[in-house]
Formats: C-alpha cells, sequence, structure tokens
C-alpha cells in the first residue's frame, strides 16, 4: 500500500465510524463491537502512514513498513 491508499483506507474507516456514532438510540452488540474494530484499525493505519513518512524521510524504503499488531498500537501513550 502507498501513502495514498493509506489515506483513502483511512477515510473509509472515518466514514464508517462516523456513521456508528451518529445513530441514535444506541448500538447493537455487534455495531459496538465493529467500533471498537475501527478504532484499532485506524489506529493501525495511522502507525502504518506515520512509518513510512518517517521511512521516506530517512532515505529508507517506505514499502518496508509494516502493520504493527494491535496489542503494539494500543498500548502507545498520546
Amino acid at each position: 500500500m502507498n501513502n495514498e491508499q493509506i489515506l483513502d483506507n483511512i477515510g473509509a474507516l472515518v466514514e464508517e465510524e462516523r456513521i456508528l456514532r451518529r445513530r441514535t438510540g444506541g448500538l447493537l452488540p455487534e455495531e459496538l463491537t465493529r467500533l471498537a474494530e475501527l478504532e484499532v484499525q485506524l489506529d493501525q493505519a495511522w502507525d502504518l502512514l506515520r512509518q513510512r513518512r518517517a521511512k521516506e524521510e530517512y532515505g529508507d524504503d517506505p514499502d518496508t513498513a509494516a502493520v504493527r499488531p494491535a496489542s503494539e498500537v494500543e498500548g502507545y501513550r498520546s
């Protein structure tokens, strides 16, 4: 995936997240599960994009960046 494809993916994930968050009357259990999955996928996608940009900046091959496990990206501190 190149940076543009990652950004497109982020946009699609954000849109799906917005749709779920706008629902009134509460979410079904499967929708809550999907919302949690979207949050993790977004964190992973942003992390991958940051990795790629850092590699590009320092002259490394951005294609060597890889999606990190959810347990790793979810453990980052803000």
